[in-house]
């Protein structure tokens, strides 16, 4: 995929990866539509791609309102005749156990990162075959490939992505609807700050291993170039990608590895 001039469509763009693929996209005179549910984030974003003499056109959004966003994705098509590219970083994550987290908050993960993300895509696609094509691109994660502590319905949602956008790459081909599943590994955003604890309050700080790994615009730059290459897969990560080898090759060693490693 070529970025330049084109119009790309980012969630969960008031921080992290979001933030600061937005941009990285903006050195390339793209018209952006930022959606979050932070607001003053979505602002700081939209300051930074105007400085890079990009446009951009910021909505807040709430991923787990299906409402809001079949009404927001209405309202950007009918304003934007042609997204090529829609990229989804919005997303919730967990820290509990499996026996202590109440059935609420498993809803919850699901609605947000699983069926929000189909119902963008779902209510975007149609303008996209019928101008030609375009890439859509969803976080999945380390977690999305294999279980671990800690992460259950947040695993889960991961998984479900995958099943999903394959079937929809396999389904549109013919329409020139490509599609990229990214996988980040540890990476320094708010995921784990945000996350729902077993009461579902926010975790409220960064994991050290989290804290440890790549820094956001680090991983930024390893999903640029896995889109301009429209790879199905793209890892963004450090060291602990070897994971995906080792439960590749080695099921036995990850499944021995997953009960041992600190989830947080």
């Amino acid at each position: 995929m070529e970025f330049q001039g084109k119009c790309f469509w980012i969630t969960g763009a008031a921080s992290g990866m979001g933030k600061s693929l937005a941009v990285l996209l903006a050195a390339f005179k793209t018209r952006l539509i930022l959606t979050d549910r932070d607001e003053p984030g979505l602002q700081e974003t939209a300051a930074l791609v105007s400085a890079a003499g990009s446009e951009s056109i910021v909505r807040k959004l709430d991923m787990s309102d299906m409402v809001q966003i079949r009404a927001v994705a209405h309202e950007i098509l009918d304003t934007e005749k042609k997204v090529d590219g829609l990229f989804q970083f919005a997303g919730i994550s967990q820290r509990s156990l499996v026996a202590e987290t109440p059935e609420e908050n498993e809803r919850l993960i699901m609605e947000i990162n699983y069926f929000g993300t189909i119902a963008l895509a779902k209510a975007v696609l149609p303008a996209m075959i019928q101008n030609g094509g375009g890439l859509l691109s969803v976080t999945s994660s380390l977690v999305g490939k294999f279980g671990f502590p800690f992460r259950s319905s947040y695993s889960a949602s991961k998984h479900a992505l995958h099943g999903y956008f394959e079937s929809l790459r396999a389904e549109n081909v013919k329409n020139n609807i490509r599609v990229s599943i990214l996988i980040p590994g540890r990476i320094q955003t708010n995921i784990s700050k945000f996350a729902l604890d077993k009461e579902g309050k926010e975790y409220g700080k960064m994991d050290p291993g989290q804290a440890n790994g790549i820094t956001a615009e680090k991983a930024a730059r390893q999903i640029l170039s896995g889109l301009k290459k429209e790879k199905k897969e793209i890892h963004v990560g450090g060291k602990e990608l070897l994971m995906l080898q080792i439960r590749r090759f080695f099921p036995g060693l990850l499944y021995y590895l997953a009960g041992r490693i600190k989830p947080v």
